[in-house]
């Protein structure tokens, strides 16, 4: 049978939920650990070329951006037997459905004319799966690769791991769709290899992990390709590269059909041509907007925007709004060195969200200064002729400035000294803003309250 070549959230980054610090899971909320991070994700093709170039097997393949060119790759293939993948960063693409009625981002086809025909339903088309909201993400693209019909599949992984304290090679013989359940069923069915970062991977260890998931005919083989998995992964300053399956065709031969990579995004200085190839149209606007200005920005599902810095202190500022019953909108660190025109833009995102009904800024001014955020705020509220109510609570550097700034703008910005007090006064704020909108009533906040 035929593997899909669909997965969900991924064997590896289960595991690393599952050991990540305690400390780390009991102080955020699991909502908002399970928020993305911005670290490069690149699509399948990028995968398969970098497989390829460091001389690990992977089936002949090209990529479309347009239906004519998926019927020209599929000519050039020569082979019956097509899979169509959409190059959507979501696991269970094979599982979605595009919202032109398209079923499926991952399709087999046995013509060209039958690829650029399904090709042409994809490209241009947002596919919708479990792992990308009702919205979904825009399809650019379609990955044209043979179909492998795999007699065994196995599964294999190089991560950087917190609980082996650096990288550990991750392996099963029991790779495929399924691997989620295996590791939750089964979990002596996952081997674990960590790796000295000093001494590296040697050959007799990585032969002795074949051995173990029932590849010691083919150990030498299979320890080459593990030992160049993990250079790859040294040389692309990698947190994960997995590989799910690495299976054996019909033919004896063994291939990579899936593979999901992602790089450390504190290595961009050093990896220009990779992180070039990042796909900004698979983000969050909004958070593409906010990385133009070096703001850290994240969407939660919220009503109260945050303006926070340092993300300690916005972890905190999120856990006291929940405390007293609100959602935030987003988590929002501007950092130590913001100007007041990135606090500017950083409010321009925050109300690019038609859900935020009240905006909390929380500043503690040690590097920051009170007054540069005060300027900013004056500055968007203006600006943007802002009719939601803002909440601001602001000590330390020239936080006697700040008020003075914020008195004298003639703009009804509440001060709060208390962030008790100013989340308190945050939520009930935006109940009544939800209130209002619900009854189609219209709420200035510039006016007098």
């Amino acid at each position: 049978m035929a593997t899909m070549l669909c997965r969900g959230i991924g064997l590896a980054e289960s595991i690393a939920r599952k050991n990540g610090p305690k400390l780390l899971a009991a102080a955020i909320p699991s909502k908002w650990q399970q928020q993305p991070q911005r670290n490069l994700n690149v699509h399948e093709h990028i995968s398969y070329t970098l497989l390829k170039e460091a001389g690990i097997p992977v089936p002949n393949f090209g990529v479309a951006k347009t239906k004519k060119e998926a019927g020209e790759i599929a000519k050039k293939l020569n082979v019956k037997d097509i899979v169509l993948k959409a190059q959507v960063l979501a696991g269970g693409r094979g599982k979605g459905a595009f919202k032109n009625g398209l079923k499926g981002g991952v399709r087999m086809v046995f013509t060209p004319e039958e690829a650029e025909d399904i090709a042409g339903q994809m490209i241009g088309q947002y596919l919708v799966t479990k792992q990308t909201g009702e919205k979904g993400r825009i399809c650019n693209a379609v990955m044209v690769t043979e179909r492998k019909f795999p007699r065994k599949e196995f599964y294999f992984a190089v991560m950087m791991e917190r609980a082996f304290s650096g990288p550990v090679l991750i392996a099963s013989s029991q790779g495929g769709v399924n691997i989620e359940e295996v590791a939750a069923e089964n979990p002596s069915a996952i081997l674990y290899e960590p790796i000295d970062i000093m001494q590296g991977l040697s050959k007799e260890r990585a032969a002795a992990v074949a051995e173990k998931v029932g590849l010691a005919d083919k150990k030498d083989e299979i320890a080459e390709m593990l030992l160049k998995l993990y250079n790859l992964f040294l040389k692309k300053d990698a947190l994960l590269i997995e590989v799910n399956p690495f299976a054996e065709d019909t033919n004896g031969k063994y291939f990579c059909l899936d593979c999901k990579m992602r790089f450390d995004d504190n290595a961009d200085f050093r990896q220009k041509e990779l992180f070039a190839l990042r796909d900004w149209s698979q983000e969050d606007e909004k958070e593409v907007e906010a990385a133009k200005y070096n703001l850290n920005y994240i969407a939660l599902d919220g009503d109260i925007g945050c303006l926070v810095n340092g993300a300690g202190l916005a972890m905190a500022t999120m856990d006291i709004i929940k405390l007293h019953g609100g959602e935030p909108a987003n988590f929002l660190d501007v950092g130590g060195g913001a100007t007041s025109q990135q606090v500017k833009e950083a409010f321009k995102i925050i109300t690019a969200d038609p859900k935020v009904h009240a905006i909390m800024v929380n500043i503690f001014g040690g590097i920051m200064r009170c007054d540069v955020i005060a300027e900013g705020i004056i500055a968007a509220a203006k600006e943007l002729n802002l009719r939601l109510p803002i909440v601001c609570r602001l000590q330390g550097t020239n936080v006697d400035d700040a008020k003075v700034l914020i008195a004298s703008s003639g703009l009804k910005i509440l001060a709060c000294d208390n962030l008790d007090e100013a989340a308190r006064l945050a939520v009930k704020l935006s109940s009544i803003v939800s209130l209002a909108r619900s009854a189609k009533l219209d709420v200035n906040f510039e006016m007098p309250l």
